[in-house]
């Protein structure tokens, strides 16, 4: 499993990003997706599953509304799209192969290196 993000930075608050993550080495069309973000001194967090054919979407309520899970598989890629971000959505991001939910993250082996969001002014 090779995952590799990118497209994080530094954003003003309200404003917007587009997070990518490349995968290879498995059937990236049958497999479901996840985002997991994680803060210094804070535990991983789930953020946003996908299903393998994108037609369903989940997210936590602290991104409902705000972040868009997308996946091209085609081009074996998965993105998030955040949008009206906030400084509480500062993390390092990482997508992660397989299913999440609020109590529950795919293994630490499926994920990616992550890819550092900051939202400040």
């Amino acid at each position: 499993v090779q995952l590799v993000e990118s497209g994080g930075g530094l954003v003003q608050p309200g404003g917007s990003l587009r997070l990518s993550c490349a995968a290879s080495g498995f059937p990236f069309g049958y497999s479901n997706m996840t985002w997991v973000r994680q803060t210094p001194g804070k535990g991983p967090e789930w953020v946003s599953s996908i299903s393998h054919g994108g037609a369903y979407t989940y997210y936590a309520d602290s991104v409902k509304g705000r972040f868009t899970i997308l996946r091209n598989n085609a081009e074996n890629t998965l993105y998030l799209i955040m949008d009206r971000l906030k400084p509480e959505d500062t993390a390092v991001y990482y997508c992660a192969r397989g299913r999440g939910s609020k109590g529950y993250l795919p293994p630490r082996d499926y994920w990616g290196q992550g890819t550092q969001v900051t939202v400040s002014s």
